[in-house]
């Protein structure tokens, strides 16, 4: 019992160093651009949610560590969190387009090296890949929050999409069964982050940014209607599958 005490008084202590890392880089924004009242409570509340939520599950898990893996999501987490508060202090004050781009560039890029850090340290865990899908998810979501102010509201479709089939499993049970693996929803769920960053980036027209973003929507309805389409033909003929879950905005399984 105190072995496992100490395990996880440990990995309640990574928790609270990402959300100390967290605050330190809301501190660095504030200073560099002036974050407004929107910024800083919309980045505090991610800070406190993230800790409180990450802390519980950690507890519930009962991992032996937090692992390098897990430690990534966590960096990937804090970008996330700084992406968020700029996306809410843009609607009181003209956005840094450059350091938004930038922050969320690097958590694009990273979210293909904590898949690969889990595997190659044999770290692998549910709470890891369940952690990574959450950052990823919520990332496109404020994405499609910033890309609406420009393009118009139905881009939100793209960042609530996972979130709306979410809670359509609540109400239909057969949503919830695994789905084969699959390339093509990997792939689709990839190109979701590039184009809203494009189109976030303001470089291309608005012609070409509406492009951009139509094709994400396109490819983004296409497989929740195949899998969902997979998931209705197979409900009552339950077949053996690979086990993974219908995560449909997964950027890097584990």
């Amino acid at each position: 019992m105190a072995l496992n005490n100490t395990y996880d008084a440990r990995l309640q202590q990574e928790t609270a160093v990402g959300a100390a890392v967290q605050l330190l880089l809301l501190a660095l924004l504030g200073s560099a651009i002036g974050l407004g009242p929107a910024g800083w409570l919309t980045g505090l509340v991610f800070a406190f949610a993230t800790w409180a939520v990450l802390s519980r599950a950690v507890h519930r898990s009962r991992l032996r560590s937090f692992g390098p893996a897990n430690r990534v999501t966590l960096g990937r987490a804090t970008l996330v969190g700084g992406v968020t508060a700029l996306v809410a202090d843009s609607f009181e004050s003209a956005p840094p387009v450059t350091l938004l781009v930038a922050l969320t560039a690097v958590a694009l890029l990273l979210d293909g090296v904590d898949g690969k850090v889990a595997r190659r340290t044999g770290t692998s865990s549910a709470l890891g890949a369940r952690f990574d899908m959450e950052v990823d998810a919520f990332l496109i979501l404020v994405l499609s929050v910033y890309v609406s102010t420009r393009l118009g509201p139905w881009v939100l479709l793209i960042g609530g999409m996972r979130y709306a089939f979410v809670a359509a499993a609540r109400v239909a049970p057969w949503l919830t069964a695994p789905l084969p693996p699959s390339f093509a929803r990997k792939t689709v769920a990839a190109i979701q982050g590039v184009c809203l960053l494009v189109a976030g980036a303001e470089l291309l027209p608005r012609p070409a940014d509406l492009a951009v973003v139509l094709l994400a929507l396109g490819s983004l309805v296409w497989s929740f209607g195949r899998d969902v389409a997979w998931l209705w033909r197979n409900a009552r003929t339950p077949v053996e599958v690979p086990v993974e879950q219908p995560q449909l905005l997964e950027l890097a399984a584990r």
